[in-house]
């Protein structure tokens, strides 16, 4: 998608998603075989659950219809949400990661993977865990330290709820 296409849907679309209290986070237009598809990715800060994202479908979908922004010919539109291993571009990225374990590359090219505790304007606070039977240690990174980070899936990692459900016991 052209950068010129990319702006003028984003500016079309992000004050729709706005509007239902969500933030636009990604936008791609892609050819699967003779047809093209309009991804949307959609998020907040406590999630986006599936009636919203169908609200902000539906309101998006109209706009289109009544702008050419997609130009003639057909197209699919497709609203969801950040996958379980998201990318974390923006600062608000790493606030709604905050308890989460991410891998991050760093600006110096090593890996780490780590616990997001705190968030600031500057950087991150995080737990690393501790290898073979270690205490986990406490680390400070900040943001311009970091190439890349993304999300990690757990399986087996107690939720805050389960945590507090078991002092209480």
């Amino acid at each position: 998608m052209s950068t010129t296409q990319s702006e003028r849907l984003r500016s079309l679309l992000e004050p729709l998603v706005s509007s239902q209290g969500l933030d636009l986070e990604e936008i791609e237009v892609a050819s699967v075989g003779r047809k093209r598809v309009l991804r949307v990715v959609v998020d907040s800060d406590t999630g986006a659950d599936l009636d919203q994202v169908a609200d902000v479908s539906r309101a998006l979908s109209a706009k289109l219809d009544e702008t050419d922004a997609m130009g003639e010919g057909e197209y699919d539109l497709e609203v969801g949400t950040p996958g379980a291993e998201r990318a974390l571009t923006e600062h608000r990225h790493y606030v709604r990661a905050e308890g989460r374990l991410v891998k991050f590359q760093l600006a110096d090219e090593s890996e780490l993977v780590a616990r997001i505790l705190t968030v600031d304007d500057e950087g991150l606070d995080l737990e690393v865990p501790g290898v073979k039977g270690r205490k986990p240690t406490a680390r400070r990174i900040a943001f311009d330290g970091i190439a890349k980070a993304r999300v990690q899936v757990e399986f087996n990692r107690k939720n805050k709820n389960d945590e507090e459900n078991a002092e209480e016991a």
